[in-house]
């Protein structure tokens, strides 16, 4: 079985945001066993796995990023699009754009304490696009 669906993330601000019930819950008839790809269509944004108790984790590692990575620094020549956009590309980079997640018994298989991020770097982001592929039987 393969299988691809499009998920469409809502508006979001600058940060990380916790997304796993919104992806999850658009993915349905899950094999009972295989791999969830999720690939997000953007260069200003990305995808990754962390702790998802605390909320104090989505302050802190928005706030490494920003300082590993800063605005209007002089050596950029991508600036056409504000000061936050190739920061933006720096960090998509950086994370990157895709997860591969396994599925067991037609559920996701991640931790306890994992959830999935999107990490939105425009200070405005627009919807985000992911591509969800699952492959199972």
């Amino acid at each position: 079985m393969i299988s691809q669906t499009e998920i469409t993330l809502s508006q979001r601000k600058r940060g990380a945001h916790l997304i796993t019930n919104e992806i999850f819950s658009q993915l349905h008839n899950l094999p009972s066993i295989g791999i969830l790809h999720l690939f997000i269509c953007h260069t200003s944004a990305a995808l990754t796995i962390n702790e998802n108790a605390d909320p104090d984790v989505r302050h802190d590692i928005t706030e490494i990023l920003n300082r590993l990575i800063k605005e209007n620094e002089p050596y950029f020549l991508h600036t056409l699009e504000g000061s936050d956009d190739m920061p933006a590309h720096a960090k998509s980079s950086i994370i990157g754009q895709s997860l591969t997640i396994p599925i067991k018994n037609g559920r996701p298989n991640i931790g306890t304490w994992q959830g999935i991020y999107l990490m939105e770097f425009r200070n405005y982001g627009r919807q985000r696009k992911i591509i969800a592929t699952i492959i199972g039987e």
